[in-house]
């Protein structure tokens, strides 16, 4: 956009926000006017894809354990180079309404689990209801998380939608 956007409410710097741009009254308006929205609003009342949302937690067991959602989970993948390699032989996913993704660090989720005194499982694995490589033959020891993201979502994305669930999901 080369034209300022004029919205409906007073922001501090360097926060994101959703924006509903209101129709152009004019065909060539001086700046746009728009409404700051809830960040679910595009996916909630268009249907529209609207990016992942991603949640920090302080501890390795909070991951699981503090949901944004009431009910939790009801599917769980964590991600590792050590994980079922889902381009040979995997081809479903359950249906589910809110799915969680878990990535490691550099050390990955071995380390991670290592580091939680609390859970009292050996294997990381256990923790997840599938445990997967997308990035098989990655050809380095790790790789970036944002590249890591990209890649998964866009290998998951056909199981996704085979499980029956929509971008409402």
């Amino acid at each position: 956009m080369r034209k300022e956007v004029r919205i409906d409410k007073c922001l501090k710097p360097n926060v994101r926000v959703t924006v509903h741009l209101s129709p152009s009254e004019k065909t060539d308006p001086k700046y746009y006017k728009g409404r700051v929205v809830s960040p679910t609003a595009p996916r909630t009342e268009s249907g529209l894809y609207w990016g992942y949302t991603v949640r920090l937690a302080q501890t390795f067991g909070a991951v699981f354990t503090e949901s944004s959602y009431k009910e939790g989970y009801d599917l769980t993948i964590g991600t590792s180079d050590k994980g079922e390699d889902t381009s040979s032989n995997y081809s479903d996913l359950p249906q589910f309404k809110h799915l969680l993704l878990v990535f490691g660090g550099l050390q990955g989720l071995e380390a991670s689990l290592e580091s939680d005194e609390s859970l009292v499982v050996d294997d990381v694995s256990l923790l997840f209801q599938f445990y997967l490589n997308t990035c098989p033959n990655q050809g380095s020891r790790t790789i970036r998380t944002e590249e890591a993201i990209l890649v998964t979502l866009s290998v998951l994305r056909p199981l996704i939608e085979k499980s029956g669930c929509t971008t409402t999901c």
